[in-house]
């Protein structure tokens, strides 16, 4: 039998490899005061870096929805709640499709990848995918195409399921979703559009006049509460309730998320929106004036620094202003970048005060 100080020796030298590689990760709490403010390590920050898009998870409708009890079991036992109902019937007369719950982005595309594939598929997806969509894939079994990101270029003509995101985290980007379209299936990982981008903010693919056969979203980002949702034909729904083990082996969605995310929902409007697109206009107008190049022209503003990303990061956050530096593998090296969110909740003093301290710190 190993000794004790042998015992752990493989993740020990792990922690150490990753910590040699400038890797290692850490936890500091933040204690939001406000839909932009907050405490963190004892330092009043204005937040810079929450997918809070619409301020939301503020709202006073919102806060007041927070009510209910935990499910206690999955849905198909006991877990089964009239919360869960309203808010999948809400969802279904937004899409006008069927909407089924799940517990996360990564349950939903767990779910969904794997229910809609098996071995022999084949699945194109876009290299900068999310790595939920890249772990559901490798669980479908089905064989994979990796596709340029943004820019597929010809689909292998036996291809089951073309599969990318609305609106990419890291590059703040949106594809032109008419490229990914064909004989295959399409599905769009919606999780930071649906709520901002399109009427009634359905999502980067609606904004497109696109209907995918299969739409991924979440309510912990604009919606300002918490869970995910699959919208598809009407077939989906029951497959994935009758196969879909991310949503059979799981505890269903707590009541007083599903309230709150109904909330979120009803609270969600082109005001808001058009609020959050000023502000989007007025910080990208603003790193231009200083300089600095973003990525992609929405919401998510990411601003490629590399090497002194962190450094920078720093610097903001002695003034201020905690937007979070991005690293490998997150992204990859030499693309280190701070990734900066805008909200509807955003002042315009809070955003000069940002380019500012950017101003100081470049």
């Amino acid at each position: 039998m190993a000794s004790p100080s042998d015992r752990y020796a493989t993740l020990n030298q792990r922690l150490a490899d990753i910590a040699q590689s400038g890797r290692l990760r850490s936890l500091s709490p933040l204690t939001m005061t406000g839909p932009t403010t907050g405490i963190r390590s004892g330092q009043a920050v204005t937040v810079f870096c929450s997918n809070d898009y619409l301020g939301l998870s503020w709202h006073p409708d919102v806060v007041a929805a927070w009510q209910g009890r935990g499910a206690g079991s999955a849905r198909l036992i006991s877990g089964d709640r009239p919360a869960h109902h309203a808010l999948e019937e809400a969802l279904t007369a937004h899409y006008g499709r069927p909407a089924t719950l799940l517990s996360s982005g990564y349950h939903a595309n767990l779910a969904l990848l794997t229910t809609l594939l098996q071995r022999g598929d084949r699945v194109a997806s876009d290299a900068l995918n999310h790595a939920s969509i890249i772990d559901g894939i490798r669980l479908s079994r089905a064989d994979k195409v990796i596709l340029p990101h943004s820019t597929p270029g010809d689909i292998p003509a036996d291809t089951t399921l073309a599969v990318t995101e609305g609106l990419f985290s890291m590059d703040g980007d949106i594809p032109t979703l008419s490229d990914w379209q064909g004989s295959h299936w399409l599905m769009v990982d919606e999780a930071h559009a649906f709520g901002v981008l399109g009427p009634g903010g359905q999502g980067a693919a609606a904004a497109q006049g696109i209907e995918p056969d299969f739409i991924v979203g979440t309510f912990g980002k604009a919606i300002g509460a918490y869970g995910s949702f699959v919208v598809g034909p009407p077939s989906l729904r029951p497959l994935l309730i009758s196969a879909g083990r991310a949503f059979i082996f799981t505890t269903g969605l707590p009541e007083p998320a599903a309230a709150a995310a109904l909330a979120g929902l009803r609270c969600a409007n082109d005001g808001l929106r058009e609020k959050l697109t000023e502000n989007v206009v007025r910080f990208r107008s603003g790193l231009s004036a200083l300089g600095l190049t973003a990525l992609g022209d929405a919401h998510i503003v990411p601003v490629v620094l590399g090497a002194e990303t962190m450094a920078v990061a720093r610097s903001l956050l002695s003034a201020g202003y905690y937007a979070a530096g991005i690293r490998p593998p997150t992204v990859a090296p030499g693309a280190e970048r701070i990734r900066f969110t805008l909200s509807a909740a955003h002042t315009a003093a809070q955003i000069d005060g940002l380019l500012d301290a950017l101003n100081d710190a470049c």
